[in-house]
Formats: structure tokens, C-alpha cells, sequence
């Protein structure tokens, strides 16, 4: 595929969606500097600015996957995800194709972000809430977890890795319909996915290769809406923030007390900001 062009289904503007209008936020100096330096690879930028853009997830996945007619009929991003007995986690994004397929990509700019267990365990949710009760396992979707990651992981040098299970001494593919994929953001291939990943970590949309990438990015960096609604998100981000460290303090002394085990549940309640409840929930943990 040469420079760009992408023949997708017309595109509703995604700050059409995301905003209904503007509001009366004054930007932030330090976080239009902030935003001058976003990249794709930078999950802020990326869960908003691919938000309600599913022909550009649908462009993703067809490089990745070397399909061109992949159609995506559904998409999401920071997409969560339960687990019925244990940990729930949210996919940066979530898609699935016409087929029925279903995809979970995360972005990751640290190695220990993408170790092969965390994408066992993104597949397994995967399935684990893809039957209902009493459905034949045959109507299991086919999965993919794709690690979009900064450095080459895997340390090969390929611009792609893909898994499937198999077995080695035969050379027999199990054919169960899971797939991990770790993309190498760092190969510097004159490949298509050695462009998407040059549009991945590249901060100036004017220097893109995919146009369709390249309008996405610049929508939210160079047009006065796009820096205003990204300004919002981060203070919103940011405030999520705080009032998650909070939340963890509040958390850890509450354990402090419990352990010392002076004082009753109530008390630590009161002290702490904490409902009963929760002070509850925490007592095994320190017995």
C-alpha cells in the first residue's frame, strides 16, 4: 500500500459525537504543550482521539492483519471488561468485525505492560463472556489480542509476532481460534507496518503516511475544537487521578489500623473517609 488512501464508509466527525457543544473551559498552557507532543502511542491521546473513529480502527487492523476487506461493526475504546470471580480490566480498545471476530489492542510503551500472561489472560476474559448459558462452545468467537508496543519485546527484529497454539514435535495448529499479535513499534521496515508504526510514534500529523491517520490526528491537534476538547479530558484525567491516589492513601492506612487492631471498624471508617463497608472488605487482607 502506498501513501494513503482508504476507500471506509463515511465518517461522522468523532468531536461531533464526543461534544454536543463548547464549553466555557479556558485551555491550559502545559497542556497544549502537552498535546503538541502526543503521538498515538501515548494511550490519553489515543483512547480520545480514536474514540469514535471506527474506519480508523478498522485501517489498523486491516494493516496489521493484511486484510483489506475487514469490516469493524463495533468499537470502543478503554473498554471494560469483567471477570465473574476475579480481576477486571479494561481494554484500550475493543473491536469486532462483520465476521463476528472480536479484537482487543493495547497500546504499551513499557515492556512490563506486555507480558504474554497479561494477553492470556485479556483472551481468556474474552471467551469467558462470549457464551451465554447453555450455548455449544462451537459458537466461540475467533479472538485476537494485539500488543502494540514502543520497543521490539520480543527482540527478533520482525515487524510482526504472531502466536497461535500448536503443537511443536507435529507441527499441528490447534485451530481454536486464538491469537496473540505483538506489533514492534520500533522496525523502521518500508513495510505498511513499518508506516503505521512511523504514524504511531510520530508527533506532527503533517508528516504521516496514511491520510486517514493523518486527519484523525490532526482534527485533535491542530484544529481549536480538538485542542479544547483534549484540553478537557486531561483535567478530567487529572482529577480522576487525584481522587484515585486518594483513594489508595485512604486505603492503606485504613490497613495500617486494622493491623494494629486497636481500633473498631467504625472508628477506621470514620478516620479514614471509608465506608463500613468497604473497611469490611478490607479485614481479611490484614489478618
Amino acid at each position: 500500500m502506498t501513501k494513503a488512501r482508504h476507500d471506509g464508509r463515511r465518517k461522522t466527525s468523532a468531536l461531533g459525537k464526543a461534544r454536543a457543544g463548547r464549553s466555557a473551559y479556558v485551555m491550559k498552557p502545559e497542556y497544549l504543550a502537552e498535546i503538541e507532543r502526543f503521538r498515538l502511542m501515548d494511550d490519553t491521546f489515543m483512547s480520545k482521539c480514536l474514540e469514535n473513529a471506527p474506519e480508523c480502527i478498522e485501517f489498523i487492523l486491516q494493516i496489521i492483519l493484511g486484510k483489506k476487506d475487514l469490516k469493524v461493526v463495533k468499537s470502543q475504546t478503554e473498554y471494560p471488561i469483567k471477570s465473574l470471580q476475579g480481576r477486571g480490566v479494561r481494554f484500550d480498545i475493543f473491536a469486532r468485525d462483520s465476521k463476528g471476530k472480536e479484537y482487543d489492542i493495547e497500546i504499551q510503551r513499557a515492556k512490563d505492560g506486555a507480558e504474554p500472561k497479561r494477553a492470556r489472560y485479556n483472551s481468556a476474559l474474552l471467551d469467558a463472556n462470549a457464551l451465554k448459558s447453555g450455548e455449544d462452545f462451537d459458537k466461540l468467537r475467533d479472538t485476537y489480542v494485539i500488543f502494540i508496543t514502543e520497543n521490539d519485546v520480543m527482540g527478533k527484529g520482525l515487524d510482526l509476532y504472531a502466536f497461535d497454539r500448536i503443537d511443536k514435535a507435529a507441527g499441528l495448529d490447534l485451530h481454536d481460534g486464538t491469537h496473540i499479535i505483538y506489533v514492534n513499534g520500533a522496525t523502521r521496515s518500508d513495510s505498511d507496518i513499518g508506516k503505521l508504526m512511523h504514524d504511531f510514534l510520530c508527533s506532527n500529523a503533517a508528516e504521516m503516511y496514511f491520510d486517514i491517520l493523518k486527519r484523525q490526528v490532526s482534527q485533535f491537534k491542530n484544529s481549536e475544537e480538538g485542542r479544547h476538547y483534549m484540553c478537557e479530558a486531561m483535567e478530567r484525567i487529572k482529577a480522576e487521578g487525584k481522587v484515585e491516589g486518594e483513594r489508595k492513601t485512604m486505603i492503606a492506612m485504613a490497613k495500617r489500623m486494622l493491623k494494629d487492631g486497636i481500633l473498631t471498624l467504625k472508628d477506621v471508617a470514620r478516620y479514614t473517609g471509608l465506608s463500613l463497608a468497604q473497611v469490611k472488605k478490607l479485614r481479611p487482607s490484614v489478618a
